[in-house]
This record gives C-alpha cells, structure tokens and sequence, in this order.
C-alpha cells in the first residue's frame, strides 16, 4: 500500500496552516498574556489544572475485538495463530517494504537484524551518542564494539561526516537512529555503506511511517528495525518489527529469533544456528492490527500540530526546533524537539525552564544524556568476556577515543523535548505551549532570582 500522501501534498497543507493561522494566532496569544505571571512565581497556570493532554493510548473498539478473537481461538502462539502473520504482511506492505518479522520489543529487533548481518566479536558498529541505550546494548549483546559518531545540533540526527572519520577495517555496519520520528542523512549513510562496503541497520524506533525521499525508513539500509513498546506511535506495549529487502537476511532473522530453528529448505532438521526465543505473541499482533487503523489519521494530526508549534516557536528568541534533514520528506513526530538558548531567556538555566513549565501545566524533558559517556561503558572495558576478545589496551582506546563528542555535548546541555500525545489534542493545546513559553520568557529575571 503506497502512503496516501505525497511530499508536495504535505509541504503545501503544512506550509498553508502555518502561514495562515500560526503567526495571528501567536500575536493573538501573546497580547492576551503579557501581563500574567508564571505559574511558579503565583500567577494563574497558563494550562488549568485537569486539563489533561490526549491520553495515551488511544483504545477503540476494534483493540477488544481483535484481542478477544484471538482470546477465544486459543491460538495465543505466533507458530499457531494468524493474527501475527497477518500483521507482518500488513506491515510490511504499509512500508512497501517485502519482509516484515515481528519480534518481542524494539531491543530484539536491533539484535536480531545485528546477528543476521553475522555482527560479532571483533567488529565495530558505528551509532549516535544521542539516542536510547537499545541501540548500543544490542551490539555489545553480540560482543561487537559501539563506535560513536558525534551529532548534527541541527536535526539532532547523526552526524555522518563524523562518522566517516571513524571507519577502519573493523568497522562492519552503519548503525543510524531516526530519532523522534524524524529522519537521519540517509544519502550521505548510504553513500559511506556503498563507499566502505558496510551494512546499514536503519533503527526506526522512533519514526513509524517517516520517509526519505519518499521511501519509509527501515526500506533504505540493509534491515530496518521498530519499537512499538508503549511510548511509540504504534503501540501494543511491547513489541517490535525487522524489515528488509533481502530474502536470505530475513530466513537468518526468521531462524535467529526462532532458537535457531532451521531455515526452510536449508537441508537442515532441526537447529541450524544459535538463536532466541524474541517472538511476539499473537495478543500484541492483534493490537497492532487494530492500532494501525488509526495510525494514519493521527499521525497527519502530529504532523499538523508540529507544524503549527514551529511557527510559533521559531518565533521566540532562544528557542529553536530541530530541523528536518534535507531529504526528510515525511517526520513521525514521535517527540517534538527543540533547543533551549539560556541567552534568550536571560541565563535562566534549561533545569529552572523545564520546572516552570511544568508549574504552567505543561510536561518537558531535557532528553538524553551523553550514551558515550554513561558508566556502563566503563563496565564493558573490565568486562572478562570483552578483555579476552579485544584486550586491555585495545577496549582502554576504544573508551577513551569515545569518550569526546562536544557537538553531542553540547545539545544534552540544550534539548527540550514534548511526547507525541501532546501533538494529537486541538491547536489551542499548541497555543498554551507556546504561550507558557513566552510567559516565561518575559519573566525570565525574575525566575532567574527565585
């Protein structure tokens, strides 16, 4: 099934509602608020009390009549049931992509798609220092090495220039993250994988139906990988999926997440490699078939919403919105991010901003930290298993060649972040993000005295 909407379509409705309603709407707000205090110093919340955002999830009917048919079937295991068949193909076709696996999370699918790529012992996985520790956990699980890349302050997305400069003959995939829903270089990734002849894992976690040039994320690279773990935009509280291209990477992920089952036809009975049991069950299938139905219409909604926030927001000195990569023809929106300039808001720290938002009613995280930097990666340089493979010298330069990203550093320090249920409510929800942002703004010196 090809997306019902076309780069152009997207641009012109986008662009429309932006140039039409964002900008009154903004002045609007703000001559309507200039006198009132923030929250946190005693004023009226920008957002009242109750108020809640769009709850997440979002459950029809559909959700218990898909579960309880599976209920009643008694067939609740994928080796028996339809339903995750069903929603492999489903998938897979919403994608255009020709193999959909369904998994048990978003993690095991990163490990499946790393060990039908045969990545292992000895080899190097380049990945971003700006993402969720899956995508690191999943190489160090194959007792390969993470390298990372610096990132792009910009789009938030890798960089890949960077990640150039670290290719050696160690190196055996490109791991990028399409983080937030957005969409990383892939030209310039394709371009490094085809170059050094490497593997490209695309972890699309985060960006259920993004689009590169009008192509879905997790089509592009050698497998594709997504999370539908209960935060995401596609939802069954655990869960995940491999995609791909390549009918013999998909038999090896097929057989890996099955304990090693053999593959058809191999000529092997039995067991024809090491696995897991990373299956999902047919209840979260059934969930997923039902969610999917309104996948769409939200996630027009999310697009929408976003587009509106950003006029309103690049219009306040000291906030920036992420930038889509050129070539991002289509962003999930799973989060809306942006950066948070002290300067602007006159030295009031990110941590004092994030608290008086949240005093206005309206929930922000400061994103991720530093993954190249957390201390588990101290652990896996005293690690026996990793010593014996690699030795003390090798793994105390690797930690120490990781340990410097300062582009990456410094956007930990500047990222504020919104969940994706927060775009799926009316405009006036974006207003009052706008509006509290502003509020704070004018009163930045005095919060900066509370």
């Amino acid at each position: 099934m090809n997306d019902p909407i076309s780069r152009r379509t997207v641009s012109r409705r986008l662009g429309g509602i932006a140039a039409s309603v964002g900008i009154g709407s903004a002045v609007r707000a703000q001559s309507a608020g200039d006198d009132a205090k923030p929250a946190i110093l005693g004023g009226k919340p920008t957002r009242t009390k109750g108020a809640g955002w769009t709850h997440w999830p979002i459950i029809g009917d559909n959700d218990a009549t898909m579960l309880n048919q599976v209920l009643k079937s008694g067939l609740w295991n994928r080796l028996s049931g339809p339903a995750t068949p069903k929603f492999e193909a489903a998938w897979a076709d919403r994608l255009g992509a020709k193999h959909c696996l369904a998994s048990a999370n978003g993690t095991s699918a990163l490990i499946i798609s790393l060990a039908a790529l045969d990545i292992g012992p000895g080899d190097d996985v380049i990945v971003p220092p700006y993402t969720f520790a899956a995508t690191v956990n999943a190489v160090l699980l194959h007792h390969a090495l993470p390298v990372f890349s610096d990132t792009d302050i910009d789009t938030f997305q890798m960089d890949v220039a960077s990640a150039a400069k670290l290719v050696t003959d160690r190196t055996a995939a490109l791991m990028p993250v399409h983080l937030g829903g957005s969409v990383a270089d892939m030209d310039a990734v394709l371009a490094l994988a085809k170059e050094k002849k490497l593997r490209v894992i695309e972890d699309a976690c985060q960006s259920p139906l993004a689009q590169w040039r009008g192509k879905h994320v997790s089509t592009l690279g050698d497998m594709g990988c997504f999370s539908f773990q209960a935060s995401k935009n596609l939802n069954s509280g655990e869960g995940g999926a491999v995609l791909t291209n390549d009918t013999d990477l998909f038999e090896e992920a097929r057989s890996f997440h099955n304990n090693g089952r053999a593959k058809p036809g191999s000529g092997v009975s039995g067991y024809g490699r090491n696995g897991a049991n990373l299956r999902l069950t047919e209840f979260q299938s059934a969930i997923l078939l039902a969610q999917m139905e309104r996948l769409e219409k939200q996630s027009q909604t999310r697009e929408s919403n976003a587009a509106y926030l950003t006029e309103q927001l690049k219009a306040i000195p000291g906030i920036t919105p992420a930038k889509m990569v050129d070539g991002c023809t289509r962003n999930a929106y799973h989060l809306y991010m942006f950066r948070y300039d002290t300067e602007g808001f006159e030295g009031l720290p990110r941590e004092q901003f994030l608290k008086a938002m949240t005093a206005e009613g309206i929930p922000a995280s400061s994103g991720y930290s530093p993954l190249n930097k957390e201390h588990f990666l101290q652990v896996v340089r005293t690690n026996k298993g990793f010593l014996r493979i690699y030795g003390e010298k090798d793994l105390n330069d690797w930690y120490e060649k990781n340990s410097q990203r300062p582009t990456n550093d410094k956007l930990c320090t500047e990222a504020v972040w919104f969940t994706q249920n927060m775009l799926l409510g009316p405009r006036s929800d974006m207003d009052q993000i706008a509006e509290a942002i502003r509020k704070i703004r004018r009163h930045a010196g005095a919060l900066k005295q509370a």
